[in-house]
C-alpha cells in the first residue's frame, strides 16, 4: 500500500529522510476507495480493527469487512439525503460504528465532524448554528441523546439524528435497522475534489469559542509520517492509541497512517480509564505499539508493571502535551522502552517528532518532519537562533504543504490572523538546540515575562512533577508591580501529601526548583487545588487561571 504513495518506503537516517521523503497525492484522493478499499481487493482477511469493550464483547473486522460495512453505511446515509458537501457530527465515543460512518462519509464526499460525548446541550446548538449541521449520528445513550433532544429546537439545519443503540429514543432513527434496510451502495460518479473540506474540527480551545479547523481530502495521505516513521508501524502492527473518537487525536493514531501501514487498528471501548485495565488489555491483546498523552504515562509508571507481560511491547509514542523528562526515565527504567515524542496541532499533522532511527532526548519533542518547512521567529519576526526562543512556524510561500489546514472555516480574519505572508503561525514556542532538536516551552500568550526573563511554563511544571508531592500542576503569570510578572504554581497534590498542605510544603517545593532548574524560575504564589480547569478534551486551561487571579 506505502508504494502507492512513496517512491521510497525506507529511511536509515534524518538526512535521508528529509531529503528523500516524497508524498505522491493522486487525483480526487479518497481515503475510503483508495485506502480501506484497496486493502479490501488486495488482501480482504487482513485484520483492520480489533475491538473490545469493557463488557467482554469483542469483534475483528477485515477490510473485507470493513469494505462492507462501510458501503452499506454510505448507502444509509445516501437514503437520508447526505451527499457531498453536506455536515454530519459524529458523538460515537470508542464505538466501532465511528469507523464505519467516517468512512462512509468519506465515499460520499461529506464533511464529518468528529465530537466529544462531553457536549453540552449549549454546546451541540453553537456547533449546529455555526457549521450547518445536517446530521448527528450518536452512541445511544440517555446524557448523549437528551442534550442533542434538547438542542434540536435552536438547531434548524439538523434534519436527522441516528442512534447506534443500545437505546434509540423517540426521534432518533436506528442505525443498526437502517443498515439492515439499505440497498446496494452506488458510488458517486465524483464523490470529491482534494481541496474539498472532508473534516471539521471544533477545537475546544484554551481561550475562547471553538475554532472550525478545516482539512481538505488529501489530509490523511499527511499521517503517513505519523503512522509509517513516527509510530513505526508495519503490517504485523497492532497499534492502540489512547484517545475519544471525539478529538483529533483519534485519526491521527486510529484510522489514516494506522491503516496505509497496513497495521491493525486496536480500540478499547470503556467508560473509565484505570492504568490497571489498559495494561491488562496490553497483554492480553499483546500489543505491539502504544501511542498516548504524558498523563496516561503518568498513571502507568505508578502501577506496579511486573505483574503484566508485557513483552508484546515494541515501541511507545507520546503527544498532546509537553513530556516531562522524569516521566521518560522512570518509563525507560522499567519497560526498556524509549518513549519517542512528537508535536502537532488539531490544524496540522505530526510536525516534529523523535523517529525511529534518532537517540531520543527526554523532554525534547524532536526534529522537524519533512513535510514541513519548520522554523523559529522572535517576535519581531527574524529568526530565532539556536538555542533562542523563538514561535514555531511553517513556511507556506511555496504552497500549502500536505496535512496542513485548509483554513478556519467561516472566519477568514482568523484564519488571515494565523495564516499570512507566507507563514503559518502555531502559537506554540520552543527553542532548538545544535543538534536541531526543538524544545516545548509553552503557548506563546503562556510565557511568562518576569524581571525581563521570559519563563516558559512547561520547563516549571516539569521541574515540579518531579517533586513527589505533585500529581498535576499549571504554571501562569500573575501580576506584579516590581517584576511585571511572578511565577504562581497551581497545583493538585498526591493523596499522602493532601493533609500537608501549608508553608512549610510550599517552600519545599520552591526550594525544589530552585534546585531543578534555575533559581529565578521558582514559583512565588502557591496555590493548592483538587482539580485543575481543564478543556474537554483534557488540556488544562491555564486561561482560565489567569483570568481568575487578574479579576
Amino acid at each position: 500500500m506505502l508504494e502507492r504513495f512513496l517512491s521510497k518506503t525506507t529511511f536509515e537516517s534524518q538526512d535521508d529522510f528529509r531529503q528523500n521523503l516524497k508524498i505522491q497525492v493522486p487525483e480526487r484522493f479518497n481515503f475510503g476507495y483508495d485506502v480501506v478499499d484497496a486493502w479490501a481487493a488486495e488482501e480482504p482477511n487482513k485484520r483492520a480493527l480489533c475491538w473490545t469493550n469493557d463488557h467482554g464483547e469483542h469483534i475483528d473486522f477485515s477490510f473485507a469487512d470493513m469494505k462492507q460495512w462501510t458501503d452499506r453505511t454510505a448507502a444509509y446515509f445516501q437514503l437520508l439525503g447526505i451527499g457531498r458537501g453536506d455536515m454530519v457530527m459524529l458523538i460515537l465515543k470508542r464505538r466501532y460504528e465511528f469507523w464505519f460512518s467516517i468512512i462512509a462519509l468519506h465515499k460520499l464526499g461529506a464533511v464529518v465532524i468528529p465530537a466529544t460525548h462531553l457536549l453540552t446541550k449549549k454546546d451541540i446548538v453553537y456547533r449546529a448554528n455555526a457549521a450547518d449541521i445536517k446530521m448527528i449520528v450518536c452512541a445511544g445513550e440517555s446524557v448523549i441523546t437528551k442534550h442533542i433532544a434538547d438542542a434540536l429546537p435552536e438547531s434548524p439545519s439538523i434534519k436527522t439524528v441516528v442512534s447506534v443503540g443500545p437505546e434509540v429514543p423517540e426521534g432518533f432513527l436506528d442505525f443498526h435497522a437502517g443498515l439492515e434496510a439499505a440497498p446496494e451502495f452506488v458510488r458517486p460518479e465524483h464523490a470529491n475534489n482534494n481541496d474539498d473540506i472532508s473534516l471539521l474540527y471544533f477545537t475546544s480551545g484554551t481561550s475562547g469559542e471553538p475554532k472550525m479547523v478545516a482539512h481538505d481530502f488529501t489530509y490523511p495521505l499527511g499521517h503517513i509520517v505519523t503512522g509509517c516513521f513516527w509510530h513505526n508501524l508495519h503490517r504485523d502492527s497492532l497499534h492502540l492509541t489512547i484517545a475519544d473518537t471525539g478529538w483529533g487525536k483519534a485519526v491521527w493514531g486510529k484510522l489514516y497512517g494506522q491503516w496505509i501501514a497496513g497495521a491493525t487498528v486496536f480500540v478499547y471501548d470503556h467508560e473509565k480509564f484505570t492504568p490497571a485495565n489498559m495494561l491488562q488489555m496490553i497483554q492480553d491483546y499483546k500489543i505491539t505499539s502504544l501511542c498516548a498523552p504524558p498523563t496516561i504515562f503518568r498513571f502507568l509508571i505508578r502501577e506496579d508493571l511486573t505483574k503484566y507481560d508485557l513483552s508484546s511491547l515494541q515501541y511507545c509514542t507520546i503527544a498532546g502535551e509537553a513530556l516531562n523528562p522524569a516521566v521518560y526515565e522512570t518509563f525507560y527504567k522499567l519497560t526498556g522502552i524509549k518513549l519517542m515524542e512528537g508535536f502537532g496541532q488539531t490544524e496540522t499533522t505530526l510536525t516534529i517528532a523523535t523517529f525511529p532511527w534518532m537517540e531520543p532526548k527526554p523532554g525534547s519533542m524532536g526534529v522537524p518532519n519533512p513535510q514541513y518547512d519548520v522554523d523559529l521567529i522572535r517576535p519581531d519576526g527574524s529568526k530565532a537562533e539556536d538555542g533562542e526562543q523563538g514561535q514555531i512556524v511553517i513556511h507556506t510561500a511555496n504552497g500549502k504543504p500536505l496535512g496542513l489546514f485548509k483554513e478556519y472555516y467561516r472566519d477568514a480574519e482568523l484564519t488571515h490572523e494565523a495564516w499570512h505572508d507566507g507563514l503559518y503561525y502555531t502559537g506554540d514556542v520552543a527553542w532548538r538546540d545544535e543538534d536541531g532538536y526543538y524544545w516545548f516551552v509553552g503557548r506563546a500568550d503562556d510565557v511568562i515575562k518576569s524581571s525581563g526573563y521570559r519563563i516558559g511554563p512547561f520547563e516549571v511544571e516539569s521541574a515540579l512533577m518531579t517533586h513527589p508531592a505533585v500529581v498535576e500542576c499549571a504554571i501562569t503569570g500573575v501580576p506584579d508591580e516590581i517584576r511585571g510578572q511572578v511565577v504562581k504554581a497551581t497545583i493538585v497534590l498526591a493523596k499522602e501529601y493532601k493533609d500537608k498542605a501549608g508553608e512549610e510544603l510550599v517552600k519545599e517545593l520552591q526550594d525544589h526548583v530552585k534546585r531543578v532548574t534555575a533559581p529565578y524560575k521558582y514559583p512565588r504564589v502557591v496555590e493548592f487545588v483538587d482539580e485543575l480547569p481543564k478543556t474537554i478534551s483534557g488540556k488544562i486551561r491555564r486561561v482560565e487561571i489567569r483570568n481568575k487571579d487578574n479579576n
